[in-house]
């Protein structure tokens, strides 16, 4: 159909459902006896009707594709319209001399021009819908597990494209009360366990996982049933993944590691968070790690005044603003190539970018390498962070980002990184802005971490190495854990450190046997023993700290005693790898100090 037959079309069917809503009205008035002086005093009044709809249209919108055609909105309007020309209708009638046109019949044959109207719409709705499926001759059958809202968007998502991949034939969900009925045109054909003979009779060879959000054992099951049942199983993504756009069948992929660990939903107060980010200048040091890069990424969203970017390394930095903006260059301005170890260059650009919220994420955070080169984190972790909280004296907000390990900390990483949140502490008491540290676990995807180390032993077909058959860890996406980040630094008061709620630490002999399955061949599991400085199980809470969770029920807030900087300025970064540890130990036992006057 052409544009301007597109057009036309609405006003012709609404002209000529008055035209048949009227003399409908009039006929039955009559008991279908019509005479020729009722079908004389009925034109003039059909004329009227059609022009008033025409003129009336027009000013309210309706023919000039302001909304699109059988739409809810369209229909508002739509009714809006006959309600105008009904009421234009009874008063040209009561002037009317002539009696032959009753006066109930505006009335009568507005109700049934408006029926016909809603009628054409629904049946060209209709036949749009069926245009838009799928071909049933090349599209893939699926069963879609999951009738709440990420179900039915992805329904309507794969329903509306004609050339898509993916033909809905039916809903699985374990909820009683949606069963036999229908999702978009879809029927609800059963509960999970009887997606086995589901498979078989309708013909589908692929199961969707439909739910946002699902707790680890539910993604398993559903796996583990579809698998079985020698069928393909895709997932969408958590909400974490859907920041940026609603769901839709582009989405659809292989379940990965972190689906089968289960997904957190994370209550993300919006307003809060704009409130200290929109229209602010923001820095993140570490700007081109795993951390770092998905806070830039995260914060962008929310419209800061100005978005710094701070790293040493060129070509992470690169990848981190292009993958906020694919058209950017290395001349963007806000890139800063930059050390945080370089405490001149530190305060150079906070006098220059003044920056009103930082984010510290640069740091080294690998465990073993940092136990063997303890320097190393004394000029990174420790000195680093220092720089960059000297330098950021009069931010209105700072927040350290921490681990897990810093509480009861046992290995060199846990040391410094116990220090940071302590400096960031003494700096709270000094400064007026807000400064705390956010304390989370192990994140999964990130650079180095256990994920990428074993899908990286399986490709080379093992065997995958794991310390202990007991060892275990707290593990969390990159998404929920800068969601969180983010959401704490909205609510976190001066000189504490927010602890993020991790869900159950996971075996990682489990997490190891997960990939496994995953993976295109079997793959050993060869046990090696803990390594120096690594614990069996990570705790959450230090000696004497509380979980408090007063604001969110995913972050609890604990006390951080303030440590002196001038203790740190001290330390030989020339001594022994032992003795530097040693000195890093006492350090986060002494006791709270008090800032100088």
């Amino acid at each position: 159909m052409t544009e301007v037959n597109r057009r036309l079309m609405p006003p012709v069917l609404d002209g000529l459902s008055w035209v048949a809503g009227l003399y409908v009205a009039v006929l039955a008035r009559y008991e279908f006896g019509l005479e020729d002086r009722h079908l004389a005093a009925l034109a003039p009044i059909v004329i009227l009707a059609i022009a008033v709809q025409i003129l009336a249209g027009q000013a309210l919108r309706l023919y000039r594709g302001r909304h699109a055609f059988a739409s809810l909105e369209e229909v508002r309007v739509l009714i809006r319209v006959t309600l105008i020309n009904v009421a234009v209708l009874l008063v040209a009638d009561m002037w009317a001399s002539d009696d032959a046109i009753p006066a109930g019949a505006p009335v009568v044959g507005g109700i049934a021009a408006l029926v016909l109207m809603l009628a054409s719409r629904l049946a060209w709705r209709l036949r749009d819908q069926a245009r838009s499926r799928p071909d049933e001759r090349f599209a893939t059958r699926v069963l879609l597990f999951g009738g709440g809202s990420a179900g039915r968007h992805l329904l309507q998502s794969m329903l509306a494209d004609p050339k898509g991949h993916y033909l809905p034939i039916g809903v699985v969900d374990d909820d009683p009360r949606k069963r036999r009925s229908h999702l978009h045109g879809v029927p609800v054909l059963g509960k999970r366990g009887d997606i086995p003979a589901l498979l078989e009779r309708t013909g589908a060879t692929t199961v969707v996982f439909a739910v946002a959000n699902a707790e680890a054992e539910l993604v398993r099951a559903i796996r583990d049933i579809t698998t079985g049942a020698g069928a393909r199983f895709l997932v969408v993504p958590s909400v974490a993944e859907l920041l940026d756009h609603d769901l839709g069948v582009r989405d659809l992929r292989e379940a990965d590691i972190t689906d089968l660990l289960g997904r957190h939903q994370i209550d993300t107060d919006l307003d809060a968070i704009a409130g200290y980010l929109t229209g602010k200048r923001v820095l993140v040091t570490g700007a081109g790690g795993s951390i770092g890069s998905e806070l830039c990424r995260q914060i962008h969203r929310f419209r800061p005044a100005e978005l710094i970017m701070l790293d040493r390394d060129e070509s992470a930095l690169l990848a981190v603003l292009l993958s906020i903006d694919p058209r950017a260059q290395l001349t963007d301005p806000s890139l800063v190539l930059a050390s945080v170890r370089d405490p001149s260059r530190m305060r150079h650009i906070f006098q220059t970018r003044q920056p009103q919220v930082v984010f510290h994420a640069a740091a080294l955070k690998h465990l073993s390498l940092l136990q063997r080169y303890p320097s190393e984190a004394v000029e990174t972790n420790i000195w680093g962070t220092l720089a960059v909280l000297e330098a950021a004296g009069d931010v209105e907000r700072f927040v350290n980002i921490s681990t897990d390990k810093a509480a009861d900390p046992v290995s060199v990483l846990g040391y410094a990184k116990r220090i940071t949140e302590r400096l960031t502490a003494y700096q709270a008491r000094r400064s007026a802005g807000t400064f705390l540290s956010v304390r989370f676990g192990n994140v999964l995807g990130s650079r180095g971490s256990v994920l990428t180390t074993f899908a990286t032993q399986i490709a080379d077909g093992g065997p995958i190495t794991v310390t202990h058959p007991d060892v275990t860890r707290y593990l969390m996406t990159i998404q929920e854990a800068v969601q969180l980040v983010i959401q704490a630094a909205a609510i976190g008061r001066d000189g504490e450190a927010l602890v993020l709620e991790m869900g159950e630490p996971v075996r990682i002999a489990e997490l190891a046997r997960q990939m496994i399955q995953l993976a295109p061949r079997p793959v050993e599991i060869s046990y090696t023993g803990l390594r120096p400085g690594e614990k069996l199980a990570e705790v959450l809470f230090g000696a004497g700290e509380t979980d408090q969770r007063p604001f969110h029920p995913l972050i609890s807030h604990v006390e951080v005693p303030p440590l002196d900087p001038a203790l740190v300025r001290e330390l030989n970064v020339d001594a022994d790898p032992v003795e530097i540890a040693a000195t890093l130990s006492d350090l986060c036992a002494r006791r709270a100090l008090r800032p100088a006057a």
